[in-house]
């Protein structure tokens, strides 16, 4: 871990350049738009350490699995979304020289993401090897308004007379990191370099998605436009423009690339490349800074609903919204084809598919950040890709419209390629059945069952009728060959959390269909028919498996056994670990791994953490303080639950140290991994931490329940959450909660389960 970056709370800094760190603040910097985006690459040329990036969402490759040894059920290919086009890119010489940082005496080097207003910005100044001062500045941002819009503002001012030329390019010949067989994914159609424009349309070589990017170049020599004459050059999958010209010494020339990245993703394949040639020219007849104002503002709309104030400790409140900021810029939640992957468009690690991070960490965040619109489009997402489910349960041996929802995916498809996550963590399942049941909980849209949901928990819950087997020994049903959450320990017997949600998925698809049956008689009937759900069998077979579901308990311990045999391990704490094992997943072998007692993340704890209300405190107690020692923390998603439920529980040091954990974890490059991208999903973490974990905010049957505490280390903390699409905000501080009714209905929530009334645009003090 490394503290590198500067603490401000609304800016990530980094002063000074780090060759060894670049990769890393390619990756923190990264910016992006919900359609788009890209990592922190230097503009000019770079022959350091670099991953190049640059990504369009629900443009993918189905690159083919690769896997030592082929078991049937295993996916085709692995989805991954590709490295496309690169545009921010351009060959700076002055007097002949390369401008490259990694060639040069770097006096001064300054980068700042403003994540108020979603913008990159970059101050250097050089000495080249021909003895020339070289001061660069640089703004670069995707728009929020216009989501197939991005630009470039680059500054250049030398300390003397010179000769410049400036190459502007669009690239289409690139590849990802981590292709197999370093294959390529793009096959060149078209380009074109003329005047001040570029354009260059390139077709995946399979499924033939389709790129076009224009680009309009401008120049400014002091404030005022020039165009000097350029050459223009052409090759495969490659379009230039090189711009030469003399500078004086002491002034400045200034170049903007407006861009168009424009797919077929939202284009007919003959219209793509019209449509972006004629969208940068529009987009090019206003100004870099008309349109960096545009988006600035919307970027500030959306803060007024999900910013978190954190007063009294920079570094926390930094890194908050560091996470809030990465989140809107991976998801904006207008275009149900699109999700969230794991590394967003930060890098390329985990293929940029569909986890069930989405349902499980994610979709809470948009529940009471957004506008209920927002998190429905996520599970409408899964219910289009309900047959796809059910195709990969049939490959698998399932049948009678029993559905597997996949580990990873891009169209629903499974598209993992290690035999314990694809045939085994299974627990995936559950998360999409309780994303459903946690948006009707907030939301009251029991409707939603009507419209796909209970389609999507009939599905599912076939897959567990069928998953589970009786054992006659025990008389209980089990589940064996299974990996929980911790994927530290593979082909394990009865799982509780995986058994625990497999029973639960049963009990409320039940309720789930009394409801409509009720409600909706005509409409169940209509999905009766289209599922061939035989309603008395089937329900009579989960009521059996409900009723006799076995789930490992220790009378000694008096704590769920997280599998068969874990307590037979041997049980050395964490903390009794020599620092040179950490992290184990850099330094042990897997065999190790997989025999030691060590967990990954939540595992017991997540079962808590869902279904919180079916246990006491006395066994969230028991469990926490049981398991959290036997924890490595080295998945993203373990701290933030180990934080909320810290803070449940009163362990309030242990819920302070597990959400700078969680909040800092890429800032402060906690599992040495940043490099490989941001950990995007894991980031709703942090903000679940403050609003669940110290703000004890719960939104269950629609009813807003508050229980805040006040980490020591804080003065102040505040945030607005969307209760019935209201804004309310709570304010907490060392003597007080405030809380202010924003909307323009009364409302009623409780607050340390007292219940409470307040009118529309009231505010109300409580003392603590």
């Amino acid at each position: 871990m490394k503290s590198y970056f500067k603490v401000h709370p609304w800016k990530v800094i980094e002063e000074g350049f780090d060759p060894q760190y670049n990769e890393v603040a390619e990756s923190v910097f990264a910016i992006g738009n919900g359609m788009m985006g890209q990592r922190a690459n230097l503009e000019e040329s770079y022959s350091g350490h670099t991953l190049q990036g640059t990504y369009v969402g629900g443009v993918y490759y189905p690159d083919k699995t690769r896997v030592g040894w082929w078991k049937n059920g295993y996916p085709e290919y692995f989805a991954k979304v590709i490295n496309s086009t690169y545009w921010s890119g351009i060959v700076l010489k002055i007097n002949h020289e390369l401008v490259d940082l990694n060639n040069a005496t770097i006096h001064q080097f300054y980068r700042e993401l403003d994540m108020f207003n979603g913008v990159l910005n970059r101050r250097s100044t050089i000495t080249l090897n021909n003895g020339i001062e070289v001061t660069i500045e640089s703004t670069r941002f995707y728009s929020l308004i216009n989501k197939e819009y991005s630009a470039l503002r680059y500054r250049v001012k030398t300390n003397q007379n010179c000769e410049v030329s400036l190459t502007n390019y669009l690239d289409g010949d690139i590849s990802n990191k981590d292709s197999n067989y370093d294959e390529q994914f793009w096959l060149e159609e078209s380009q074109e370099s003329t005047s001040n424009e570029l354009h260059l349309l390139v077709r995946t070589k399979k499924l033939d998605w389709l790129l076009a990017t224009s680009c309009v170049a401008q120049f400014f020599l002091d404030g005022e436009a020039f165009s000097p004459e350029p050459q223009h050059s052409v090759k495969s999958k490659y379009a230039e423009s090189t711009y030469s010209f003399s500078l004086s010494g002491g002034h400045e020339f200034v170049f903007v690339k407006h861009v168009i990245s424009a797919s077929n993703f939202n284009h007919p394949n003959d219209a793509v490349l019209i449509h972006a040639k004629n969208a940068v020219k529009k987009m090019a007849s206003s100004t870099f800074e008309s349109h960096l104002e545009m988006s600035s503002k919307a970027w500030n709309e959306k803060w007024n609903n999900h910013d978190v104030v954190v007063e009294g400790d920079d570094a926390a409140q930094q890194a908050v919204r560091f996470n809030i900021y990465h989140l809107n810029q991976t998801y904006c939640g207008d275009d149900p084809r699109l999700n969230i992957g794991p590394k967003g468009f930060t890098g390329e690690k985990y293929g940029g598919s569909t986890y069930w991070d989405t349902e499980a960490y994610c979709l809470p965040f948009y529940l009471v950040s957004s506008h209920s619109s927002i998190s429905k489009q996520l599970l409408v997402y899964r219910y289009k890709q309900l047959d796809k489910a059910i195709e990969n349960a049939a490959k698998l041996g399932f049948n009678k419209g029993a559905a597997l929802y996949p580990m990873v995916t891009m169209n629903g498809e499974e598209c993992h390629n290690e035999w314990e996550i694809t045939f085994e963590e299974i627990h995936r399942n559950g998360a999409i059945a309780y994303a459903i049941y946690n948006y009707i909980e907030h939301t009251g849209d029991r409707t939603y069952l009507a419209e796909g949901g209970l389609e999507v928990l009939l599905g599912i819950s076939r897959f567990w009728a069928q998953r589970v087997h009786w054992n006659n020994r025990k008389q209980r049903y089990e589940m064996h060959g299974v990996t929980g959450p911790n994927e530290y320990e593979n082909n394990v017997n009865n799982n509780w959390y995986t058994s625990y949600i497999a029973m639960w998925c049963l009990k409320y698809t039940k309720e789930a269909t009394e409801f409509l049956q009720s409600k909706f008689p005509q409409i169940f009937a209509e999905i009766g028919r289209k599922t061939s759900f035989d309603a008395a069998s089937e329900l009579q077979k989960w009521e059996h498996i409900m009723q006799y579901m076995y789930l490992p308990f220790d009378e000694q311990e008096q704590v769920y056994v997280q599998h068969d045999g874990f307590l037979d391990k041997e049980l050395i704490p964490v903390n009794d670990l020599p620092a040179v094992d950490r992290p184990l997943n850099q330094k042990w072998s897997w065999d190790r791994i997989l025999r030691s007692v060590y967990i990954k993340q939540a595992d017991v704890l997540q079962g808590l953490y869902f279904f919180e209300d079916d246990f006491d405190i006395e066994a969230h107690k028991r469990n926490f303080l049981f398991y959290e020692p036997f924890t490595v923390h080295e998945s993203s998603l373990s701290p933030c639950v180990h934080s909320i439920l810290a803070a449940k529980i009163g362990e309030f040091d242990k819920a302070y140290e597990m959400y700078l954990r969680t909040a800092r974890l890429d800032l402060d490059n906690y599992n040495n991994d940043t490099e490989d991208g941001l950990h995007i999903t894991s980031m709703a973490g942090s903000y679940l931490s403050i609003v669940q974990g110290f703000g004890g905010l719960r939104i269950k049957n629609q009813h807003l329940q508050l229980s805040p505490n006040l980490p020591k280390e804080w003065k102040k903390y505040a945030f607005k959450i969307l209760y019935h699409n209201q804004p309310v905000n709570i304010e907490v501080s060392e003597k007080q909660i405030c809380i202010s009714n924003l909307g323009e209905s009364p409302i009623e929530f409780s607050l340390y389960d007292q219940p409470h009334h307040l009118g529309a645009a009231q505010t109300h003090v409580f003392t603590r």
